[in-house]
């Protein structure tokens, strides 16, 4: 939450982002009439029922630093965690966990950004659900660690 509000503070300066405790969870927030400028993809509705496309300036951005995209998909809608399951080994059943990432979101096309960014970064993913995305092999999880990091 301090990066995302120090970096809200680099882009807008002028005033610093306000927490706001909510059930289980703090919003960062800040106010600016500029945000529409910084995020054209925003209008009214929901984000699912309207096209997300990023500007050419936004995929500028996302070229030079691909993993700060995923890492703020991430650490907004997704989570790191431990996921098991029961193998028969030897002829007896087996629990076996494994680290995966996961992230959810409703938007068709938030989901094609993020994808088409894990494909360019080598990252294995796949649908757990239309609007589940996962990434669960080794190599994977390993490579989104070095670059994600913890959600704090």
């Amino acid at each position: 939450m301090r990066a995302c509000a120090d970096t809200i503070t680099r882009v807008l300066p002028g005033s610093d982002s306000n927490f706001v405790p909510r059930q289980g969870c703090t919003d960062v927030k800040r106010y600016s009439q500029h945000w529409p400028c910084l995020f054209p993809q925003h209008g009214p509705g929901r984000k699912h029922e309207r096209s997300i496309v990023l500007a050419p300036w936004q995929n500028e951005i996302v070229r030079a630093e691909p993993w700060a995209l995923v890492r703020g998909l991430i650490h907004s809608d997704g989570c790191r965690n431990v996921n098991w399951t029961t193998r028969m080994v030897a002829g007896e059943r087996k629990r076996y966990e494994y680290p995966r990432y996961l992230f959810a979101n409703e938007s068709a096309d938030i989901m094609r950004i993020l994808t088409t960014t894990l494909d360019q970064l080598g990252v294995e993913w796949k649908f757990a659900r239309p609007n589940l995305l996962s990434v669960a092999r080794r190599a994977s999880v390993a490579l989104m660690d070095q670059h994600v990091g913890p959600k704090y």
